[in-house]
């Protein structure tokens, strides 16, 4: 074997490695930030590029939408009940430039400004308000994180309060307050029918009053309706102005002129 052969070979070696670690494939969902010496270069667009090994440095950026969850945050809220609430945030990276020459970790900001933006915005919020109107407070999160993350070049999209955990003497509070809200507004309705009904049976009342005929007919279908079981007795008074008429005919007639008898001797 001649004696040049193996420094060609070794410099093929050199040369092929030194193209493998030079070669950089951006995925489509990531970009490039490329550091030459230390100074920012450009974004690399998704694709095959070359950059030399040493001199040049690439920083791959996830543009993504990633998943974020808050862990359970310690609340006291503004009527001084003490929760555990969590939350969940989307966000993701609209300008890969800023998101690394404007912070070191745009994730672990993002997670601390959410948690510290929880506990501030839940801690000037009852706990009705907390358990009945989460899209509003959902809405006031997301724009005051989003107000805090947009000069990194992040954009959150959405926040939501996913769980809130109250002691157990409060749940027993409130279940008792709930259980007394359905009572009151029973008896409400309820009044309310009898209010009604009440009104319905007056102008029942002043119809029949009009027409003794029609009185009549409703006592004898309460009778009909009555006799359908044929094991009841059925005590049903009659009112005198409907027998009436029918005693007066039935009593025998007192004669008026019959002279009166001689008087006792006794």
């Amino acid at each position: 074997m001649p004696a040049w052969i193996a420094p060609v070979v070794a410099v093929v070696v050199v040369a092929v490695a030194i193209i493998a670690t030079s070669v950089k494939i951006v995925p489509e969902y990531e970009r490039g930030i490329v550091f030459r010496l230390g100074k920012l270069r450009q974004v690399y667009p998704p694709g095959l590029h070359l950059l030399p090994p040493g001199l040049w440095q690439l920083q791959r950026v996830d543009l993504r939408v990633v998943t974020l969850t808050i862990p359970p945050q310690e609340v006291i809220t503004k009527d001084n009940v003490p929760a555990r609430v969590n939350a969940v945030v989307l966000f993701n990276v609209v300008d890969p430039e800023a998101a690394i020459m404007r912070v070191e970790n745009y994730a672990v900001a993002t997670s601390q400004i959410a948690q510290t933006t929880l506990r501030s915005v839940l801690g000037r919020a009852d706990l009705d308000t907390i358990l009945a109107h989460r899209d509003d407070l959902n809405h006031d999160l997301r724009e005051i994180i989003e107000h805090q993350t947009k000069p990194w070049g992040v954009d959150v999209s959405v926040v939501e309060i996913k769980d809130v955990e109250i002691p157990e003497q409060m749940q027993r509070a409130m279940a008792r307050e709930a259980e007394a809200e359905r009572e009151r507004r029973a008896k409400i309705i309820n009044a309310r029918g009898e209010l009604q009904a009440s009104k319905e049976l007056k102008e029942a009342a002043d119809v029949l009053s009009q027409s003794p005929a029609s009185l009549q007919l409703r006592y004898l279908q309460t009778l009909l309706e009555l006799g359908a079981d044929q094991n009841s007795t059925v005590v049903f008074p009659l009112p005198m102005d409907i027998i009436g008429p029918l005693l007066h005919r039935l009593a025998p007639a007192v004669p008026t002129d019959v002279p009166p008898g001689p008087p006792s001797r006794d």
